[in-house]
């Protein structure tokens, strides 16, 4: 029989991303995302609920996932994220046993243009973390010059 540690989110993030570097020199992007969902109270009327995710990016094969989701995401952005749950424990400065659940992210896509975020944050373009977008492609030699990047339907 085979097992399945599979995590899938759509959310807004709660705050800045924040990048930071192992001794090794790995980047890593902690941030978090809210997903909000719906119930019935024992009383019978509904009520929206949320959860708060923490999600760790690491650099993935050629991608640098940690240093794209930093650099393209904001607090408030709608972003995909595709990943495994991992819980870790260790023991605080205090001697008190720490235990936190996180999410580590496979993919992170934008699914916002820039600019739009919730909160004035700026997400990139639809796309998935650390593949080329629009802006990064060069327009050909014989391309029109007039038409603005966020018309294109891609």
């Amino acid at each position: 029989m085979s097992n399945l540690n599979k995590a899938l989110l759509i959310g807004r993030l709660t705050k800045d991303p924040e990048m930071r570097y192992t001794p090794s020199g790995t980047a890593v992007t902690n941030f978090s995302i809210a997903t909000n969902r719906w119930s019935t109270g024992p009383d019978g009327e509904r009520k929206e609920f949320t959860d708060y995710h923490n999600i760790v990016a690491y650099p993935i094969g050629k991608r640098n996932l940690a240093e794209t989701v930093a650099q393209y995401t904001r607090k408030g952005a709608l972003v995909f994220v595709e990943g495994r749950i991992q819980t870790r424990s260790w023991e605080g400065q205090d001697g008190q046993k720490r235990r936190v659940t996180e999410i580590i992210a496979n993919d992170v896509q934008f699914l916002e243009p820039r600019g739009s975020a919730a909160g004035g944050g700026g997400g990139a373009a639809p796309s998935r973390a650390g593949a080329a977008t629009h802006d990064d492609i060069p327009a050909p030699d014989d391309a029109p010059r007039d038409v603005d990047p966020d018309d294109i339907p891609f």
